[in-house]
């Protein structure tokens, strides 16, 4: 049996960033767009007032400071409130592809390594940008790499459940070298205009080389083991099946068509499945809390991620022990829990382990233990 080890990780950051008091200001101007065209429903007692969003607000919600994204004209318009997408041409790389391509490039050349030691793409994201053909058939063809692709889905835990097919095959000896790539236009499938979710989300893609530690020519991270764990919810939900561009006219307005959530059960019943996933995940592998030098958990909220830190730790954890990016990035579904890994992995010593572990909407969590390899 082989050893899988990630080898190289990429990250692909859009040029444009929302910070807090952009998103504020426009979403507050939505607001009172909402109230005056509704004024009479609303004095009724027919439709409820929107109420304004604030900075303070957003920072003790979530811990996010901004978020980095593909279009902020769109979302910054009032009168508009999602991203504006242009629609490509058949014969165009698709956007999402296009991402995976500049974040699959930065994994391999971190590596040292070319197409040719790539047998299999994943684009693993929590939606995509068509049915088929398949993103990672796409991104495979424009890399020149031999073998196959699929996509696959797991909302936020898509990343980790890919890691975990790839290290499987890779242990098995079926492939030689994968890459499980993550693009995410989150801001496409978000509701900007709901007060209670309009600063979550932002976009990026990640990509993550998972070879032999026989093929690595550099510092890797062996792959110890993984773990998937799944449960049916309806508390996190995107009834929409494809990504939004533009909204027709006299298209029937269903909120249910983005994203949403009921905060509140989520973090009741996520922390405690995340926290005891982890945990038996640690007891299987014979690690000990302290065995741990860094924990890189899914970027959705710094309040969940505390508490999952210090369930697993039995103490709250140092920054350095638990990085976050939520601030810079905003959730960034899947990709999170890798763009913390990829920036904050590579000062570990030779033997130090950590923990890589994404949940959410499913419910989903996906847990992967490695060990440092200098």
């Amino acid at each position: 049996m082989n050893t899988p080890a990630i080898t190289g990780t990429g990250v692909f950051t859009p040029s444009e960033i929302i910070t807090n008091a952009e998103l504020v200001a426009a979403f507050n101007a939505y607001v009172d767009l909402f109230n005056a065209e509704n004024a009479d429903k609303i004095a009724a007692g027919a439709v409820a007032a929107k109420e304004y969003s604030s900075e303070e607000f957003i920072v003790k919600a979530s811990g996010i400071q901004q978020r980095y994204v593909i279009d902020k004209t769109g979302v910054l318009d009032p009168k508009v409130m999602h991203p504006l997408l242009r629609q490509r041409g058949d014969d165009e790389p698709s956007l999402m592809a296009e991402m995976g391509v500049k974040a699959a490039q930065d994994a391999l050349a971190q590596a040292g390594k070319s197409a040719k030691d790539v047998d299999l793409v994943i684009c693993a994201a929590s939606n995509m940008e068509r049915a088929y053909p398949a993103v990672a058939i796409e991104i495979q063809q424009q890399l020149g790499i031999n073998g196959f692709a699929f996509d696959m889905n797991v909302a936020c835990s898509s990343a980790t459940f890919g890691i975990q097919a790839a290290a499987d095959m890779v242990r098995s000896g079926s492939i030689g070298g994968a890459l499980v790539i993550n693009p995410e236009i989150c801001s496409a499938h978000l509701e900007w205009r709901d007060r209670d979710c309009h600063f979550i989300f932002g976009d990026v893609a990640t990509a993550t080389l998972i070879e032999t530690a026989q093929a690595a020519t550099g510092p890797y991270f062996e792959i110890k083991s993984t773990r998937c764990a799944t449960e049916f919810s309806n508390n996190i939900r995107n009834n929409n099946g494809y990504l939004r561009r533009s909204r027709p006219a006299g298209m029937v307005d269903r909120r249910d068509m983005q994203f949403m959530q009921n905060g509140r059960k989520v973090f009741k019943e996520v922390l405690p499945m995340v926290s005891d996933h982890i945990a038996a995940h640690m007891a299987d592998g014979g690690v000990q809390a302290a065995d741990l030098k860094r924990l890189w958990l899914h970027q959705a909220n710094k309040t969940m991620n505390d508490f999952i830190g210090k369930k697993v730790l039995g103490r709250t954890p140092e920054p350095s022990e638990q990085p976050n990016t939520l601030q810079d990035y905003a959730n960034t579904s899947s990709a999170g829990s890798i763009i913390a890994f990829s920036k904050y992995s590579g000062d570990l010593e030779d033997g130090d382990k950590g923990l890589i572990c994404s949940f959410g909407a499913g419910y989903s969590v996906g847990s992967v233990l490695v060990e440092r390899h200098a």
